[in-house]
């Protein structure tokens, strides 16, 4: 037993070692029902001779179970590997399977053809370079081929093959294959190929799979499995401008300073000009490292620390770039949405966003138009439900780096996170960033917020008092300010009231106004902070979500949540301007407490109850806060 062991983990080996050599295609497979998708894969296997006896003896034995084939071996049971799927005869989930030739190494992903497996065709898609469309000779261009092209082109998938199969059973017709052709042709035109090449074959029976077959002498292509060798599917990421997402600031000692991560296209070589996109601080590459030693180039797929000439503040999640070829850089953009979750998507409800490396809030704020798979029409919606397609626009808490998909889709690819659950809500593909000027760049700045604060002899940050109306938020941020103006402390005070007669004055008071509200609330308090200045906030900001949004915009430490705690039953008996007394009587609608939600801060850094408080003495914890955070001296 050791003996044929041995030789087969040597075989193994050596088959890696021989593959490590050669190109890599990644392509999926996809079709309706019954088209034959997981038979071709077993096909492609089988004549690759990538089955062991063992797994041959075993397909056997389940061909007598669950095969549809009769007698013979049902080569779709070598993918189809969960009960469910050999019970329904259909494939459910994603399948990959891994085969080489001499000329090439093949990852196939065998993708679910039913509709409501949409999101798993999207996940088999969005990796792969070419795919392959299954279509019966006997039925023709169906919904499901049009739907199938569709997510291809929405994915970035630019070639096409369509294997036009079961050729067998309509007498090997070339007028047949002639028709299904022509089809395919007219309604691609609109979808964004580069290529599309029809094949006549026969999965069952092997024909023109991987060896031409005798009953098709008016075909004079390729096999498929030719075609598949000597596709040129090869995008070249090294030839896109370069791109570096930062996924670890690298420290093993105060003598060392790297950032670790993968390029995501491009190249880069010690003394390049580089910087950082979301601050515009640039520098130049002093080094390259790996485990392996320096390098004179790093490529796209290489995973590598790099270290600059100068002292650069970088956190994970940013990007270099070169100065003459940034991303673009912003908080809003137009994107395509494949929604993934049971539950619906509801514009203006707070998710995370991951993108690359950075991870950030972020929130539909419109949904132009969902996408009918079927028939590519455009359909009005307020909603998006599992598996629907739609163009969307997303705001995030922070700027962000990111270049249309269809340019990079290492960096125009992002998943949407649900907050609560950590599932995956959506996959997505940025289409265009929502600015009007998209040559506009951070442009980095000598005196930063730290040395504007050091000249007023304190640290800057947010004081963000939160509470429900007649809580005593205004009051005691009032007696906080002006016991800091006696310590000759600068500050700035924005109170909700006094922003809706100006910035805001155009808001109303509906969830998605309130949203908008703290938005804008939020990057003004940040241009304070960057000016040095201790910003004192105060809004009822009901959203968790928003609050929170808004602690993202500033740094670590710089924004401090003061969580004003009084009882509803205490604010409506003060009510000092009839507020809840109209509020109560239906005159005004959306108000919070009353008619709308206030989320109770969590973790909030201070909490200051007022039922039987003095508000001074509450303002002077407020201070202490301050001096022990060190934002103030003592």
């Amino acid at each position: 037993m050791a003996q044929p062991l041995a030789a087969s983990l040597a075989s193994t080996a050596a088959i890696a070692e021989a593959a490590s050599e050669k190109s890599l295609l990644r392509f999926i497979t996809c079709g309706s029902v019954d088209d034959g998708k997981s038979t071709l894969i077993g096909r492609l296997l089988y004549d690759t001779k990538l089955i062991f006896d063992d797994q041959l003896a075993a397909l056997e034995k389940d061909s007598r179970k669950y095969g549809t084939t009769g007698p013979a071996i049902d080569l779709a049971l070598l993918v189809d590997g969960l009960e469910a799927e050999r019970e329904q005869g259909i494939t459910i989930d994603v399948a990959y399977r891994y085969f080489a030739t001499a000329k090439r190494t093949f990852i196939v992903a065998d993708t679910p053809g039913h509709e409501q497996y949409t999101r798993n065709m999207a996940t088999g898609a969005s990796t792969a370079g070419l795919a392959v469309i299954l279509v019966d000779a006997r039925k023709g261009v169906l919904t499901q081929t049009k739907r199938h092209s569709f997510i291809c082109s929405l994915l970035g998938i630019k070639n096409i093959v369509v294997a036009i199969n079961k050729i067998d059973l309509v007498d090997y017709s070339h007028v047949v294959f002639a028709e299904i052709e022509e089809a395919y042709r007219d309604f691609a035109e609109q979808l964004d190929f580069d290529s599309i090449t029809p094949i006549p074959m026969s999965a069952l029976t092997g024909a023109n799979v991987t060896t031409p077959s005798e009953d098709l002498p008016w075909y004079s292509g390729p096999t498929l499995l030719e075609h598949l060798e000597e596709v040129d599917v090869d995008t070249d990421l090294r030839l896109k401008p370069f791109r570096f997402p930062v996924q670890w600031v690298n420290r093993p000692n105060l003598n060392f300073r790297g950032f670790s991560g993968t390029l995501a296209s491009g190249e880069v070589r010690p003394g390049d000009p580089v910087v950082v996109s979301s601050s515009g601080k640039s520098s130049r590459v002093a080094s390259i490292v790996t485990m392996d030693g320096e390098l004179d180039v790093a490529e796209a797929g290489d995973s590598v620390t790099i270290t600059l000439e100068d002292e650069v503040d970088i956190a994970r999640g940013d990007v270099l770039a070169p100065p003459t070829a940034r991303p673009e850089v912003a908080n809003q953009f137009s994107a395509k949405l494949i929604w993934m979750e049971e539950e619906r998507l509801f514009p203006g409800r707070s998710y995370l966003l991951k993108l690359a490396t950075r991870t950030v809030p972020a929130t539909v704020t419109g949904l132009k138009h969902k996408i009918d798979v079927n028939t590519l029409d455009e359909l009005a919606a307020k909603t998006l439900a599992l598996n629907e397609i739609a163009e969307v626009n997303i705001e995030t808490g922070a700027a962000i780096a990111f270049d249309p998909y269809s340019d990079n889709r290492e960096t125009g690819a992002f998943i949407l996170i649900d907050r609560e659950t950590n599932a995956t809500a959506a996959a997505g593909m940025v289409l265009h960033g929502l600015r009007r000027a998209t040559n506009i760049h951070r442009h980095a700045t000598s005196v930063d917020r730290a040395a504007r604060a050091r000249i007023k002899r304190q640290k800057a940050a947010v004081l963000w008092f939160t509470g429900l109306s007649g809580s005593g938020k205004s009051t005691i941020a009032d007696l906080v300010e002006q016991k800091l103006a006696v310590r000759g402390q600068h500050t700035m005070l924005l109170d909700g009231d006094n922003i809706r007669h100006g910035l805001n004055k155009d808001l109303g008071f509906t969830d998605a106004d309130r949203v908008e509200n703290i938005r804008r609330v939020g990057e003004v308090a940040k241009l304070f902070v960057d000016a040095g200045t201790l910003v004192i906030c105060c809004f009822i900001s009901p959203f968790e979500a928003e609050r929170a949004l808004v602690r993202e915009l500033v740094g670590e430490g710089e924004f401090v949540e003061v969580f004003v705690d009084t009882p509803l039953e205490t604010c409506i008996a003060r009510d000092p301007k009839g507020l809840y007394r109209r509020a109560l009587a239906g005159e005004i609608p959306n108000f919070t407490g009353v008619s709308s939600p206030y989320e109770r801060p969590d973790n909030a850094e201070l909490v200051l109850a007022t039922a039987d408080a003095d508000p001074d003495a509450l303002a002077e914890r407020v201070v202490a806060e301050m001096i022990s955070r060190g934002l103030i001296e003592a």
